[in-house]
């Protein structure tokens, strides 16, 4: 539409209201399609987010179940007894390793991995106590406290584990045995969905046998501490000489 301004000029062009309002109205319609989209996508992407997440998470507690499982040390109970200490069932694991950790240090400690219930949902969680001889005849259940729980998964999520001996045949529970497993099958699984995991895995045990002329670890165990007294107390000696 062509409008004469008071200045008489001639030519110059407006949008009339009716053109404006149909201006306003595509924008509506284009940010009304925008906003469906995003609503429908944002869902999908939190969900596919969670999920890689979830999934990094679980490969993270999966790793460190098996580098634990993997430095299994032969421990024997107490100095009289010729087996391992390690008790394994479907759903717990307790063995002795080398122990790790800030503020830890030189000994061995006795780890466990089990599902514990948490405010009414079930977790696996890694808890650690030093190790110390037991008396013959008792349990490692029993007689262990743990301290230090981590929380490794999550329900939906279980875990449960299975042992194998030299011929490769898993089995659900290896208990009082004169080796260590030579591997251990972790398997993942979604409760909801009873789903198998891709993060299941099966680890080896690098020692399960005791080393050839070695001490028990008791035996171990006090030559740590007598270590530690001869560093005091070289630690405690004044120098002579010097510059």
């Amino acid at each position: 539409m062509t409008l004469q301004g008071p200045g008489g000029r001639d030519g110059e062009r407006g949008f009339t209201l009716i053109e404006a309002l149909a201006a306003l109205a595509l924008t509506g319609l284009v940010l009304s399609a925008l906003a469906t989209l995003t609503a429908q996508w944002l869902p999908r992407w939190n969900r596919g987010f969670d999920r890689i997440q979830q999934n990094e998470l679980i490969a993270i507690s999966m790793q460190r179940i098996a580098a634990d499982l993997a430095a299994a040390e032969f421990a024997p109970a107490n100095r009289s007894s010729k087996k391992p200490l390690f008790d394994g069932s479907a759903l717990s694991v307790s063995f002795v390793r080398t122990a790790i950790g800030p503020n830890v240090g030189v000994g061995l400690d006795v780890v466990r991995i089990s599902e514990v219930t948490d405010a009414g949902r079930l977790v696996t969680l890694r808890s650690r106590a030093p190790f110390v001889p037991l008396p013959p005849g008792a349990s490692l259940t029993e007689q262990i406290r743990t301290s230090d729980p981590v929380v490794l998964l999550r329900a939906p999520l279980r875990i449960s584990f299975a042992y194998a001996g030299p011929d490769r045949v898993f089995h659900d529970e290896w208990r009082d045995m004169d080796a260590l497993p030579t591997a251990v099958m972790l398997t993942v699984r979604d409760a909801a969905s009873g789903r198998v995991l891709s993060a299941s895995t099966v680890t080896p045990v690098h020692v399960n046998a005791a080393a050839r002329g070695g001490k028990s670890a008791e035996g171990a165990a006090d030559d740590v501490n007598d270590a530690k007294d001869d560093g005091k107390a070289a630690g405690g000696t004044p120098k002579q000489g010097g510059s």
